[in-house]
């Protein structure tokens, strides 16, 4: 059964924060908070928390993982930026916005889409999250935390526990999540795509 930790959704337990970064370098995974909905995440070069990932949510290729980031300066070390997304990502992170960028070699190919060699940024504006990833030194590998032959994320942490408990090894409880995940907005090609409205404000990515 996966630790579950009650952790204030405002002023984060520094000691819960930290037990949380340990079981994630020691290759596990769990479920947080993102500001839009609960997720999963593991460390970024964990190929085995990685695939466990991908049969909780019962994951095809090809299929966009996002890397939850601290901010721009993560973003730059993973993603090639041109100046229009750069302008974008500093308005618009931290934020419920996920974006789809070309990444770079310090991107382990097992989460890049297959055949764009692409992959999603998130710069999440929760509390809980902000501080894992300032604990954590780099960025989390993530997925909406939703299961297969399910049209919403789950919300509530209990619930959570109760479902997959036996499948993460830790779940945060930061109260009720959302149920909207973020808005994707594709920056790989020539001109902005917005190619899923969610949370985030779509508009601003049109025209």
């Amino acid at each position: 059964m996966s630790q579950f930790f009650a952790i204030h959704p405002e002023t984060p337990q520094p000691r819960l924060v930290r037990r949380s970064v340990e079981i994630l370098g020691q290759g596990g995974v769990i479920v947080y908070p993102t500001g839009t909905t609960y997720a999963l995440a593991c460390g970024l070069n964990e190929k085995a928390a990685l695939e466990r990932i991908r049969q909780l949510r019962g994951l095809e290729e090809p299929h966009h993982f996002a890397l939850a980031c601290r901010d721009l300066s993560d973003i730059g070390s993973y993603t090639r930026l041109d100046n229009t997304a750069f302008r974008l990502l500093k308005a618009h992170t931290p934020g419920p916005y996920t974006f789809i960028l070309r990444a770079t070699a310090e991107v382990p190919r097992r989460v890049q889409h297959a055949k764009r060699r692409t992959i999603g940024i998130r710069v999440p504006d929760h509390p809980v999250a902000r501080a894992l990833l300032a604990e954590m030194g780099e960025p989390l590998t993530t997925s909406t935390l939703l299961l297969p032959g399910e049209t919403l994320p789950m919300t509530d942490p209990v619930d959570i526990r109760e479902a997959i408990g036996n499948r993460v090894d830790a779940i945060i409880d930061a109260g009720p999540g959302g149920l909207e995940p973020s808005t994707v907005v594709d920056l790989s090609g020539e001109r902005p795509s917005v190619i899923r409205r969610g949370a985030g404000e779509a508009s601003v990515f049109e025209g």
